[in-house]
């Protein structure tokens, strides 16, 4: 997987690559999933959601330019694969679920594999965590109409959202870097995300 559909791909951070490599992929995954864990491509984890394929989830890790540093959010907790490799990059995670059973279940993932620097928390991920607010860098997993303003508002000086903006054909995944001039922003790949429900992401339907 690091070798073939990431590092042949654009993926370069050897930090981002390790991570990758070392998270155990197949125990975020349903069991009857399993085998097709390291599939370049998205799965069903239930609740309509999925987790998303290996290189959407290193591209957005590469997107936040992690030092080690950071206290990261995470937006759409999913699976907690995800979440489980940013714990690898930076100090501590804050990762937001709407889904309560998916939260429930990722959290136990994560504690039965000892990551213990995540923290999952139930609600609008749209909205952040501004009881732990700023963070260093923001990972958001499904596709809003914008980049939400409340999100841009929660990163410290320096610090860097990547989230898919909503497109007709696609959404093109996207990181923001908060600056004294402004917001910074570039397009990283066009990507198909679920979409981002929330007070600022989309009303469910």
């Amino acid at each position: 997987m690091v070798e073939r559909q990431l590092r042949r791909r654009g993926i370069a951070d050897e930090r981002v690559l390790a991570a990758m490599g070392e998270v155990p992929r197949e125990a975020f995954v349903p069991e009857r999933a399993r085998r097709r864990a390291y599939h370049d491509g998205a799965l069903p984890i239930g609740a309509e959601q999925t987790i998303s394929q290996p290189w959407i989830v290193a591209a957005i890790c590469q997107g936040l330019e992690l030092s080690g540093d950071e206290l990261a959010l995470e937006v759409g907790t999913g699976s907690g694969y995800s979440a489980a490799v940013l714990a690898g990059l930076a100090r501590e995670v804050v990762s937001v679920e709407r889904f309560a059973e998916l939260a429930t279940r990722a959290r136990t993932t994560l504690a039965e594999l000892g990551f213990a620097n995540v923290e999952v928390r139930v609600g609008d991920g749209s909205l952040g965590a501004p009881d732990r607010a700023p963070f260093g860098a923001i990972a958001v997993h499904a596709a809003a109409p914008a980049a939400p303003a409340t999100l841009l508002g929660q990163l410290e000086p320096g610090g860097r959202l990547v989230v898919p903006i909503s497109g007709r054909g696609a959404d093109m995944l996207t990181a923001l870097r908060a600056t004294e001039a402004g917001i910074e922003e570039r397009v990283i790949a066009p990507s198909r995300f679920v979409p981002l429900i929330g007070d600022e992401g989309f009303r469910e339907r």
